[in-house]
């Protein structure tokens, strides 16, 4: 029988530090006071390669036969795995293919370039590029670098929790790791417990690429057909062998979160760091926040690895939509309103001091008005209490906070033709953007015609944009050109855009 590694010995062997430094563990001053628990983040963000993953590589081949360096090595990534690979091999002065599917964004290719790696882009997804890799291993006589399940990866990895029991030598409740395919969760896990039994390591998935979770529930290694990509760090249909079985002996709990969650932690630590976090480098965070809501903790001591921060520039924009809703700061909401003038008045009065982020609406019905509207809340409890308001003052209300297709895709496409709109004329308007702007604006937007058509939403830029269709009678326009005179807002007649009549006249 071969004998187990002794994962103690090596994490103390590990060679890690000739490239990966020792990153800080900073106390979260700003998410700790909310969250009412000492939150700690292990900044593996800083690394050089902006990941923890230049640990694992570098040891492993580090650790390699002269004879097989001198061949050279291969790896199939299409992220942090490959930049520490790269740099690994640069670092040792050894040739490194690396092999990224053709669809991998340009910057992550050249960033490999850079780093003295050889790309291959093979195949339009990971499993794709793992498969060329394999056979250009074979042909090359390359060594390949797995990205988790191997003992020198998983021990490199381990000297995060080397060091973050070195920082922190007062008791630690909970380490928190992300898992993909287990490497890191591995290495942290296998040291900790062996000096600090006491200490929980608690893993954090998606809950759309949970293979970890659902392995240890099976008692063995299962494949997912097919796992979510935003936290496309994690996105692992199989996890390793290895990392199961230590997964299996030393990991206490998993936590699974969702999207929302890790938008909502990619903000917690920026508003701590000023550093963004990639998706799958938040998650530990994510999972610190819901582990502790969930057992109700208090002034307990957290740690977060916060893994990475590779992030895709262009997924910003669905972070700052996301963020709110995950920090459980707005509530999504479809409101019905009688179709009268003073419906909208009376709406915003019963909104109170609470901030709109967002209000969409289309006249469709003579009756009655369907109002997809985001408000900011304090918590979970708020939103079922505004709901209860609306409903007693005869105003239906959906809670659509939870409802992935309203937030993904109905909150873009309130609109479309309304041919029973007559007499409609379309103003943009802009504001400067404040708390209460939005509140000020449709309280002075009191007139006698009818609001047929409004779309707001808060982008977080300086000034506020509101779209507005109003039914005015061609008798009425001089009374309603007195009427935006009198409003004090910058406006723009846009009746004859080609937008508007092609889409929403």
């Amino acid at each position: 029988m071969v004998a187990e590694p002794d994962y103690l010995e090596r994490i103390l062997n590990a060679r890690v530090y000739d490239v990966a430094i020792e990153t800080p563990l900073d106390l979260a001053v700003n998410l700790s006071a909310r969250v009412r628990n000492h939150i700690y983040l292990k900044r593996e963000d800083t690394q050089p390669v902006f990941s923890f993953k230049l640990r694992g590589a570098y040891n492993m081949l580090a650790n390699l036969p002269a004879a097989a360096l001198e061949r050279g090595v291969i790896c199939a990534s299409a992220g942090n795995h490959a930049q520490g690979v790269a740099l690994s091999a640069q670092k040792l002065g050894v040739r490194a293919v690396i092999v990224m599917p053709s669809t991998t964004p340009r910057i992550k290719v050249d960033a490999v370039r850079a780093r003295g790696g050889e790309v291959v882009l093979a195949g339009e997804s990971f499993s794709d590029a793992y498969l060329h890799a394999l056979e250009l291993e074979k042909r090359d006589k390359l060594t390949f670098v797995h990205p988790y399940d191997h003992p020198d990866v998983i021990a490199g990895q381990g000297t995060i929790g080397m060091e973050i029991l070195r920082q922190h030598s007062q008791p630690i409740h909970a380490v928190f790791c992300a898992i993909g395919g287990g490497g890191l969760i591995s290495g942290v896990a296998a040291y900790v417990k062996r000096l600090r039994p006491e200490t929980k390591v608690i893993g954090v998935e998606t809950i759309d690429a949970n293979a970890m979770n659902r392995s240890l529930a099976a008692g063995h290694p299962v494949v997912l057909e097919q796992v979510g990509l935003f936290a496309d760090g994690t996105a692992v249909k199989r996890v390793g062998d290895e990392t199961f079985r230590l997964c299996q002996q030393y990991v206490d709990e998993i936590i699974e979160v969702d999207n929302d969650a890790i938008c909502a932690s990619i903000k917690d630590v920026f508003e701590d760091t000023r550093s963004i976090l990639e998706p799958s480098g938040a998650l530990a965070v994510a999972g610190a926040k819901e582990y502790a809501r969930l057992h109700k903790l208090h002034d307990k001591t957290l740690v977060a690895v916060a893994s990475g921060a590779n992030m895709n520039f262009d997924r910003l924009r669905f972070v700052a939509e996301r963020a709110e809703l995950g920090e459980q700061r707005e509530a999504v909401l479809a409101v019905t309103i009688p179709e009268e003038p003073g419906s909208f008045r009376k709406f915003i009065q019963l909104l109170g001091k609470r901030d709109i982020t967002e209000f969409n609406y289309r006249y469709a019905d003579a009756r009655q008005a369907c109002i997809f509207v985001g408000v900011s809340v304090h918590n979970r409890a708020d939103i079922a209490r505004l709901v209860d308001l609306l409903e007693r003052h005869g105003l239906p209300a959906t809670d659509l906070t939870d409802n992935e297709m309203a937030k993904t895709h109905v909150r873009y496409m309130v609109g479309g033709h309304a041919p029973q709109a007559e007499n409609e004329v379309l103003y943009r308007f802009t504001f400067p953007e404040r708390p209460g702007a939005l509140n000020d604006f449709l309280a002075q937007l009191r007139s006698q015609w009818n609001i047929s058509l409004f779309h707001y939403r808060n982008h977080g830029a300086d000034f506020g944009r509101v779209l507005a269709g109003m039914q005015v009678p061609p008798a009425d326009q001089t009374h309603f050109a007195e009427f935006l005179r009198q409003l004090g807002y910058e406006y723009i007649n846009e009746t004859a855009n080609p937008a508007y009549r092609m889409f929403l006249g």
